[in-house]
């Protein structure tokens, strides 16, 4: 099953489901880093974002609810800042705006980003597979950028190639949030992405090489 899945509110304001479910999303976050999934109480999750358990129980059914939640959060917000962008246009600008983008997506949901690889695990059997569904479709939207980014300069990859830029890509981003006790201590967000970038743009020249001299380097 790789449907969204639906979590359960009794609320019918949607503004307000949003609003309180947001609320939930950023206690939970702080306490599952701090304690792990499996040892955070639902009533510990009401009082970090504020209220009681039974208005807890009005948004959501269960703990993995909120788990879910935090990861589907992840992925909407990376979606909405790739949706703004013209992914056909095929230019350098183009190809490092997205990066950049997605980096500070990364940035800004380090917190979940930690959370989502510690504990993605304890989502349900019916909850994984979207989850999973969800990193196929933004890594797909890296795969164009790329594609047509190597059009432009009139070169074909194979498919496998452009595939793997776009996961490096995928990872490096989430790699500044569960890396980020290494990494901030060298670099800035804004060092790192212009460094990743520089590696990328390398990564595709040396493709552009290998293809011209036959694979002989």
């Amino acid at each position: 099953m790789d449907e969204k899945r639906e979590v359960h509110a009794s609320v019918k304001d949607e503004r307000l489901v949003e609003k309180r479910r947001n609320e939930m999303i950023r206690g939970a976050v702080t306490l599952f880093k701090q304690k792990g999934f499996h040892r955070t109480t639902t009533r510990e999750i009401a009082k970090a974002a504020g209220f009681s358990i039974g208005t807890l129980y009005e948004y959501i059914r269960t703990k993995e609810d909120i788990l879910y939640l935090v990861c589907d959060s992840i992925y909407d917000e990376v979606r909405l800042e790739l949706e703004d962008m013209d992914l056909e246009r095929g230019t350098l600008e183009s190809l490092t705006l997205g990066v950049a983008h997605y980096f500070q997506v990364m940035d800004r949901m380090q917190d979940e980003v930690l959370v989502m690889y510690q504990e993605a695990k304890s989502l349900s059997k019916d909850a994984l597979p979207y989850v999973l569904k969800k990193e196929f479709e933004m890594v797909a939207m890296f795969e164009k950028l790329i594609q047509r980014y190597v059009e432009n300069r009139e070169h074909q990859f194979q498919e496998s190639q452009i595939h793997l830029l776009a996961q490096n890509i995928f990872v490096q981003g989430q790699m500044w949030g569960f890396r980020r006790w290494a990494l901030q201590k060298k670099y800035s967000i804004k060092e790192y992405t212009k460094l990743q970038t520089e590696l990328l743009l390398e990564g595709i020249r040396g493709f552009e090489n290998s293809a011209r001299t036959g694979g002989d380097r």
